[in-house]
């Protein structure tokens, strides 16, 4: 667990913008070829269902995605899926802030930063107008196809959420359906107050989809506990199409895990924690740290 201080600045509006792109950063020791047409295009279909290639060479391949549609005022059009051609990879941008909420790959992720020199880029275009259960199952097909196109990627690193994935973790998950999404493009983060006993666990990755960010702001309970509630509330948001209102209530923890005996209530408040945005705020009842 990193000790490190770190300042709060809610002025820091560099992060995720809700809607923003499903951006994957794939990280390689070598420099990597553009797979072939033919071979993108098969593993594409395989994983994302019928697509169209409109462009490939050494520097872009897009799909359009023909099962996903985007409307728009002015007409319908497929979602994109973009991958980039191999470029240098500097690490920037990955201040010491980012890197320690990377709670996937901790002991692996200086290596990873030191020895992966090149990089390859992919991204959703347009997929902000789909409903949110299907961007979502949209983006984690993507990132399977990903995977099985380039096995020599090394890690995956996923900018709108923060997270860092050994690439052997993400071939190997056995997830289905929308918790995929929630594995690898949801981030819990975990902080400590300085001088106090408070702590603030609090989710990025859910406006991607235009869902609400979770936040607890607590004391005097195991902190892992509230890792896998805010992960279970997530899961449950995203499934049911946000059904949380202000003022409602959610179920807590005993002991360890989940009971309708105890009732958490939620209210949608500004971010303790950069970046700004609006989050549900969850008041874990006894074990509630600030003012509300």
């Amino acid at each position: 667990m990193s000790k490190e201080v770190f300042q709060q600045n809610l002025k820091d509006d560099k992060g995720p913008r809700p809607g923003g792109p499903y951006l994957i950063q794939m990280l390689f020791q070598e420099p990597v070829a553009m797979p072939d047409k033919t071979e993108m295009t098969a593993v594409m279909e395989r994983h994302v269902g019928s697509v169209e290639c409109f462009c490939h060479d050494e520097k872009t391949a897009g799909f359009a995605a023909l099962q996903h549609i985007a409307e728009f005022k002015d007409g319908k059009v497929p979602v994109q899926l973009m991958i980039m051609g191999c470029s240098e990879f500097k690490g920037d941008g990955f201040d010491a802030f980012l890197m320690s909420q990377m709670w996937d790959c901790q002991e692996e992720r200086d290596r990873i930063f030191r020895e992966c020199r090149y990089q390859v880029a992919a991204v959703d275009m347009l997929a902000a107008a789909l409903p949110a259960v299907e961007r979502a199952n949209l983006d984690a097909d993507f990132l399977d196809a990903l995977a099985e196109l380039y096995p020599t990627c090394e890690a995956f690193y996923f900018q709108n959420c923060g997270k860092l994935f050994l690439a052997k973790d993400v071939r190997s998950h056995q997830i289905e359906g929308l918790d995929r999404f929630i594995r690898f493009g949801v981030n819990v983060r975990f902080f400590t107050i300085q001088g106090t006993e408070d702590m603030v666990i609090d989710t990025v990755g859910m406006s991607t989809l235009f869902l609400p960010d979770l936040q607890y702001h607590f004391h005097s309970t195991d902190p892992n506990w509230v890792v896998n509630h805010a992960y279970n509330v997530a899961s449950y948001i995203l499934g049911n199409d946000n059904p949380i209102q202000d003022g409602e209530t959610v179920d807590g923890i005993e002991n360890g895990r989940m009971s309708r005996t105890i009732q958490w209530k939620c209210r949608y408040e500004d971010a303790l924690i950069q970046p700004p945005r609006p989050v549900l705020d969850i008041n874990m009842g006894e074990f509630a740290a600030g003012q509300r």
